[in-house]
C-alpha cells in the first residue's frame, strides 16, 4: 500500500486514513465532517459564500438583508428593555457580509450592539470587518442577546440511513478506487425514522444540528435564537427523491455525487424541522423580510435614487438596487421560500 505524504495531505487522504482508523467503514456524518471541516476540508481550505465564492446566500445578494435584519435585532432588542450591551452572535458568519450590512444600517441598538462574528475558517474571519468580536468557537458565557444561524444547521454532520428491507446506516468505504457506501444494520434505530417507506428510500438523521440548538438556547439566559435555512421533514425526506434533499455545490453550480470530490465541494441538506428542538414560530424568509419592513427600504431606496438620478453616486447606485436585491429575497421558488425558525427564551 502506498501512503499519502502527510505534509500535504487532501480531504480524500484524511477520510482514507479515518476508515483504516475505524476497521475499513466510516460512518457518514463522519465522514461529512472530515470533507467540509477537517484539516482539508472544503471550508477550511477554501469554500465560502458570495460571488466569487461558490453559493450565494441572502447576505451576498446585498445589503439589504443585513437592513432588515438590523430592524429585527432593534425590536428584538426594544423587547429585551434595551440591553447595553445587546450581544448578538451570528454563527457561520463567513466572510462576514452579514456583519458588515449590519452595522452599516446603524440602527438604534447600534451604541449598544457587541456583535459577535463566529467562524471556523481563519481565512474568512480574516476578513472579518472592524467593529464585530471575531471567534472560531461560540461563546462559553451566557447572555442575554441573540444568536443569529444563516444557512449553518444545513452544513451540520447528519447519518444517513436507507431502507433496504429494514432501515440500515450508510457508512463509507474505500474500495481502492473509489470512495463506496456500505450499509450496516444499526443496533438501535432511531425513533424519528418513518415506517411507510419504499425500497431505496434514505433519510438523514440530524442528531448534530439537533444538539447544536439545544446548546445554543442553554447560552441565552434572554432572548432568540433565529435559523434561515431550507426545512423539510424527516417523513418527507422518506418518500422525496434523496437528490432533492442531499445535494452539493461548488463554484456556483450543483456539484457531483457526494462521495466524489471530497473536500472540493459542499455538502448540504434540508433541515428536518421535527428533528430539532420545537420551535416558538416558523414562518418564510418572505415573511419575516415583510414583518420588518423590506417594502418601507425598498421605497427608500427608489426615493433616493429618483433624487440623485441626474447625477448618481455610489450611495444612490446601492439605494437603487434594493429592488433588485427584494426581487430574489422575496422569491417564493428560491430565498423567498426558506425558513425562519425562532426559538424564544
Amino acid at each position: 500500500m502506498r501512503w499519502p505524504n502527510f505534509s500535504v495531505l487532501s480531504a480524500a487522504d484524511e477520510v482514507r486514513l479515518a476508515i483504516n482508523a475505524s476497521g475499513g467503514a466510516l460512518r457518514f456524518d463522519q465522514f461529512m465532517s472530515l470533507a467540509l471541516y477537517g484539516e482539508a476540508g472544503f471550508y477550511t481550505r477554501h469554500g465560502q459564500a458570495g460571488r466569487r465564492g461558490d453559493f450565494i446566500t441572502s447576505p451576498e445578494i446585498g445589503p439589504l438583508f443585513g437592513a432588515v435584519v438590523a430592524r429585527a435585532l432593534d425590536d428584538w432588542w426594544r423587547e429585551l428593555g434595551c440591553p447595553a450591551p445587546f450581544t448578538v452572535v451570528e454563527v457561520g458568519a463567513g466572510p462576514g457580509t452579514l456583519a458588515r450590512a449590519v452595522l452599516a444600517a446603524n440602527g438604534a441598538c447600534a451604541d449598544a450592539l457587541h456583535y459577535v462574528a463566529v467562524e471556523v475558517s481563519a481565512t474568512q474571519r480574516a476578513m472579518h470587518p472592524a467593529g464585530v468580536e471575531s471567534r472560531a468557537t461560540m461563546p462559553t458565557e451566557p447572555f442575554a442577546g441573540v444568536i443569529i444561524a444563516n444557512e449553518l444547521l444545513d452544513n451540520l454532520p447528519f447519518r444517513l440511513f436507507v431502507f433496504d428491507d429494514s432501515w440500515r446506516e450508510a457508512y463509507v468505504v474505500w474500495d481502492g478506487l473509489r470512495f463506496a457506501e456500505r450499509l450496516k444494520v444499526c443496533r438501535e434505530l432511531p425513533t424519528c425514522l418513518p415506517t411507510e417507506v419504499g425500497h431505496g428510500a434514505r433519510v438523514a438523521v440530524q442528531g448534530a444540528a439537533a444538539n447544536w440548538v439545544s446548546d445554543a438556547l442553554l447560552l441565552l439566559t434572554a432572548g432568540r435564537l433565529v435559523a434561515f435555512d431550507y426545512t423539510t421533514s424527516t417523513s418527507m425526506m422518506g418518500v422525496r427523491p434523496w437528490r432533492e434533499w442531499l445535494r452539493t455545490f461548488v463554484a456556483h453550480g450543483r456539484g457531483v455525487h457526494y462521495l466524489s470530490a471530497v473536500g472540493e465541494q459542499d455538502i448540504t441538506v434540508e433541515v428536518a424541522l421535527d428533528q430539532l428542538p420545537v420551535a416558538s414560530s416558523v414562518k418564510t424568509q418572505a415573511e419575516f423580510l415583510h414583518e420588518f419592513g423590506i417594502a418601507t427600504l425598498v421605497d427608500e431606496g427608489r426615493a433616493a435614487w429618483q433624487r440623485a438620478a441626474a447625477a448618481p453616486d455610489l450611495a444612490a447606485m446601492v439605494m437603487r438596487s434594493r429592488v433588485r436585491e427584494a426581487e430574489a429575497l422575496l422569491d417564493p421558488a428560491g430565498l423567498g421560500g426558506f425558513s425562519v425558525v425562532q426559538w424564544h427564551r
